[in-house]
């Protein structure tokens, strides 16, 4: 669970006018009176009130528990082993290497070394070269996942506020690599104000572009072909395309709910994933909608989905199944954490997961998911689950590893 008693209690009794409200109107219908009710609390991933004030360390959380130092008798050396895990440590200023276990399973895994990378790491991205792009507070940091070493620190050229930690900090959030690798794209949140998404040549490291988004860029992507970049703009329910070359711009709006309560609403947009198959971009809403965006032509279609509970990560599998984590409940009638596995023909399996969750990454086989405990809101642990995709009877292992690990990637 997450949250504080108050502020839950506030959303049960919205929640009590949504449930009144689905009676009479037959399927299951998000209220916007919930979204209203998020605005005048102010709680929630839609403002900062849950978090500690920005340049103070992060809120604790009951759920957070003690942080694991890697172990240096199993720092591996030379070459870093395929399959080793990277977190982003959103409560820390480092990157951790974790060993997932036997087999990758979590069992016996534990955190192996950490590298500093700058102020409150949020996401992070690894190309084939083995360098390692992490989004921080500060600017984009570069590592060396082979020798695990940070090779330098880009500054933004986006003016983004004071370095601070928590939730709404500003700097970079959502980043990704242009599919041959020389350029990175980092999404830039500037407190209060539309974001930017930063072009870095990833040969001079160094800004050479920036285009205008919106609100938050929780997320970044790029589009199979590398002509687009796509920035999932959180605050202000939309999605930017970015023309990779010209750095122009258009603004889709992707509001399965609406865009009632603006700020204090829980129902927008806040990952992304590119279908390969035809670019089209899929985002989950609330373990109930899955909005499918064709950004050519700015339509949104909607799918169903099962988990009925606030959804943020999201990735695929390379046999095209979706991944998405469910982070908890917003109303007393949400369903727990969880992860939703999707298989391309839309039918769902949904894993129950103990404890807030963030984001998620795949194994190279697609047989392994690993889902870290950074939630953004106030609730989080200091860890990963692993959940075996391919035994649908096994139960997720939990996994103690990093600070309020977010962003994750498997070397």
């Amino acid at each position: 669970m997450t949250g504080t008693g108050g502020r839950r209690a506030a959303f049960r009794e919205a929640s009590g006018l949504r449930a009144a409200s689905r009676r009479a109107s037959g399927p299951r219908v998000r209220r916007l009176g919930l979204a209203l009710v998020a605005a005048g609390l102010l709680a929630g991933c839609a403002t900062g009130t849950t978090e500690a004030d920005p340049g103070t360390p992060d809120a604790p959380s009951a759920a957070s528990g003690t942080v694991a130092a890697p172990d240096p008798s199993r720092t591996p050396e030379g070459r870093t082993p395929d399959g080793t895990l990277l977190v982003a440590d959103f409560g820390s200023d480092t990157v951790t290497f974790v060993d997932p276990g036997r087999g990758g399973s979590g069992e016996g895994g534990a955190p192996v070394a950490s590298v500093k990378v700058g102020t409150a790491p949020y996401g992070l991205v690894v190309g084939e070269d083995g360098r390692a792009w992490v989004a921080t507070a500060e600017g984009v940091a570069v590592v060396d996942t082979q020798q695990r070493t940070r090779l330098a620190l880009i500054p933004y050229a986006t003016e983004s506020g004071p370095v601070t930690t928590g939730e709404y900090r500003g700097g970079g959030m959502g980043i990704a690599l242009a599919p041959d690798g020389s350029r990175v794209y980092v999404g830039v949140n500037v407190p209060g104000e539309d974001g930017a998404v930063e072009v870095i040549d990833t040969a001079t490291r160094e800004v050479t572009g920036t285009a205008p988004v919106g609100m938050r860029p929780f997320d970044v992507d790029v589009s199979p072909d590398g002509r687009e970049v796509y920035a999932t703009d959180h605050d202000s329910f939309d999605v930017t395309a970015v023309d990779a070359d010209t750095l122009k711009t258009r603004r889709m709006e992707v509001a399965p709910y609406g865009t009632e309560g603006g700020l204090g609403s829980w129902l927008k947009p806040h990952y992304a994933v590119v279908r390969p198959a035809d670019g089209k971009l899929l985002l989950p809403f609330e373990g109930e909608r899955l909005a499918v965006l064709d950004p050519h032509t700015g339509k949104v279609t909607i799918e169903r989905m099962t988990a009925n509970t606030h959804q943020h990560g999201a990735t695929l599998a390379p046999d095209g199944t979706l991944l998405v984590v469910g982070t908890g409940p917003i109303g007393s009638d949400d369903e727990e954490p969880s992860l939703t596995v999707r298989a391309p023909d839309g039918t769902e399996r949904v894993v129950p997961l103990e404890g807030p969750h963030e984001d998620v990454a795949v194994s190279a086989d697609g047989g392994t998911a690993y889902v870290t405990g950074g939630f953004t809101r106030d609730g989080y642990w200091n860890g990963i689950t692993v959940v075996d995709l391919d035994d649908e009877e096994s139960e997720p292992v939990r996994l103690t590893a990093g600070n309020r690990p977010l962003g994750i990637a498997v070397l």
